[in-house]
């Protein structure tokens, strides 16, 4: 009879021990495929950004065409552009993306001064594909956070903080803004 009973403790340690076993592993298994996911997210948003940088060189040529004594604004556009450009990190590729955007809104107050500007053909079409990008950027935002607040929530939930210290998961920055500045829409109507 002891035996039995010995057998049948052993027996239940054992199935606990797998199933906490099976648990870990799908646990493990749900954070990679949500870090995953928000890596994918940003990468999304890095193809827009990069759509971003490539376009505004025509349109800071565009505006030079027009308002050559407007250069050291259109310098500040382009120097934004380029430390936008070469950000490794996340939290570097979101900082400059801030700057960028208040760069940006510069050229938008320099073609206010230039009603000529406005009606050039050229500067509409990158005027259109800049807010075409920036909406897209905005929903890729979007879905990022999304993402980033599944993944910290479920990092931060306990029993699954203890696999997601085990894994030395770090929590996944939000595609914040700085400013109430920054905050405004960028107005790229001419």
């Amino acid at each position: 009879m002891g035996l039995w009973i010995t057998l049948g403790i052993v027996g239940v340690i054992v199935l606990i021990a797998i199933i906490m076993t099976c648990w870990a592993i799908a646990v493990r298994n749900n954070f990679v495929r949500m870090r995953n996911t928000c890596e994918e997210a940003f990468a999304t948003i890095d193809v827009y950004l990069k759509k971003r940088y490539d376009l505004i060189p025509n349109l800071v040529e565009t505006v030079k065409g027009y308002a050559k004594h407007e250069s050291q604004t259109l310098e500040k556009v382009i120097q934004a552009r380029n430390n936008a450009a070469s950000a490794t990190t996340t939290a570097e590729k979101i900082e400059a993306d801030a700057n960028l955007s208040n760069a940006i809104k510069s050229i938008n107050i320099v073609a206010e001064r230039y009603p000529e500007l406005k009606a050039n053909a050229n500067f509409q079409d990158l005027s259109a594909q800049l807010q075409r990008i920036e909406t897209d950027l905005a929903s890729s935002r979007k879905y990022y956070n999304g993402t980033v607040k599944t993944f910290n929530t479920e990092k931060d939930i306990f029993p699954k903080s203890i696999i997601a210290n085990m894994m030395k998961l770090e929590k996944f920055p939000y595609f914040e803004l700085d400013s109430d500045e920054e905050r405004k829409n960028v107005k790229v109507s001419f």
